[in-house]
């Protein structure tokens, strides 16, 4: 039979208490449970694998130290690119958009007098048809001068 064991719990510095409980006999692997100090969280609770990184020592003369500076002033330097390019990219198409507005609202106004040109021709010729036009069955009669008499 498995024998199960009692936790043990201890606190951290954090503020995070870590509770152990040992593996059953049968060769499970033990797995750390984080779980606040006070009730009501008072901190934020941090991953095993985050706590030894920030209370160990590092030796900033070492090769590693050096290699790891190295590589984030590198990630540094091309995050920092990225987001000026970005806001480079971000401007340039702000102008081409201003650009592009201005050209159509040019274009509406033109074609809004084109309208306005053609719109008073229009009314200007179906006046004049208008006018030309006789209404049906007001014909005019014309007198012949020579049937008159007759």
């Amino acid at each position: 039979m498995s024998k199960t064991s009692q936790p043990n719990t201890t606190a951290d510095v954090s503020g995070v208490s870590v509770i152990h409980t040992q593996a059953h006999t049968s060769g499970l692997q033990q797995v750390p449970q984080l779980v606040p100090v006070s009730p009501g969280g008072g901190g934020k609770a941090v991953p095993p694998s985050k706590q030894g990184k920030k209370n160990s020592f590092v030796d900033r003369n070492s090769d590693e130290y050096r290699q790891r500076r190295e590589r984030n002033n590198m990630a540094v330097k091309k995050s920092r690119l990225k987001s000026k390019q970005k806001a480079q990219d971000t401007l340039q198409r702000v102008n081409q958009l201003k650009e592009e507005n201005e050209r159509l609202e040019a274009k509406i106004k033109l074609l809004t007098k084109e309208l306005s040109v053609l719109k008073d021709l229009f009314l200007e010729h179906a006046h004049n048809f208008a006018d030309n036009v006789q209404p049906v069955g007001t014909e005019t009669t014309t007198t012949n001068p020579e049937n008159s008499g007759q």
